[in-house]
């Protein structure tokens, strides 16, 4: 996500020393934070839209639905499901105060118009009302969160019965080029790294119903949704 994951990873497949540089960019990945980190947001807003179109396919979203996005990086999810849902209302939270910033400039718009809401916060403890949203959504976030199983169960709260939960993303294990992904992720980034299979005992651990797995597996990319029943 120095320009996205997929692009981080093929860089740190060269030599060592540029592998050094390129893992300093990767943990922007993880937590954004200053110049550095808000170049790589804008870049994030940019390389995942994409994939986050892709992700969102397999959503239903009404027009008045009111959702989250779980650690909203540069806000440009934010800004597709403002799009979307014209007489709804989105909220976003992420855990770094330069994502939250350069999240808000994305949404000005919005964000005048009472349509959205974008906090400092974190997953393990999200700062809503339980039953809360219609839709929440995770791009290329869930592989950082400090307990899995744990966070989910935490967006399982705040979800609305029959509400929708989505993790998007652009690595998973088995995907394309897998060999190449799994040192980076779990070595470098530190970060869960999933089956297709394990993404599905993950919503069906924490009471999600009907999950789907869906994947683009020319792309690598995967949409793993559940609903609170």
């Amino acid at each position: 996500m120095a320009l996205s994951l997929a692009a981080v990873i093929g860089a740190l497949a060269g030599a060592a020393i540029g592998a050094v540089v390129m893992a300093r960019s990767a943990r922007q990945c993880r937590k954004p934070s200053d110049r550095a980190g808000r170049a790589v947001l804008q870049r994030m807003n940019v390389s995942h839209a994409e994939l986050t179109a892709w992700g969102l396919s397999h959503v239903a979203i009404r027009d008045d639905f009111t959702m989250l996005d779980v650690g909203c990086g540069g806000g440009r999810t934010i800004d597709r499901l403002a799009s979307i849902a014209t007489k709804g209302k989105v909220f976003g939270v992420d855990y770094s105060e330069d994502s939250v910033a350069t999240a808000r400039e994305t949404n000005a718009r919005w964000i005048e118009q009472g349509r959205v809401d974008i906090q400092l916060g974190t997953v393990s403890r999200l700062p809503f009302p339980d039953g809360t949203f219609d839709l929440v959504t995770a791009v290329e976030t869930h592989y950082y969160w400090p307990d899995l199983p744990r966070d989910v169960r935490e967006v399982f709260r705040v979800l609305q019965p029959s509400g929708t939960f989505a993790i998007i993303a652009e690595a998973y294990r088995g995907r394309r080029n897998d060999w190449l992904f799994r040192p980076t992720m779990t070595l470098i980034l530190r970060a869960a790294y999933l089956t297709p299979d394990e993404h599905r005992h993950l919503l069906v651990d924490a009471g999600f119903v009907d999950v789907q797995i869906f994947e683009e597996k020319a792309k690598g990319w995967i949409c793993a949704s559940g609903r609170r029943a």
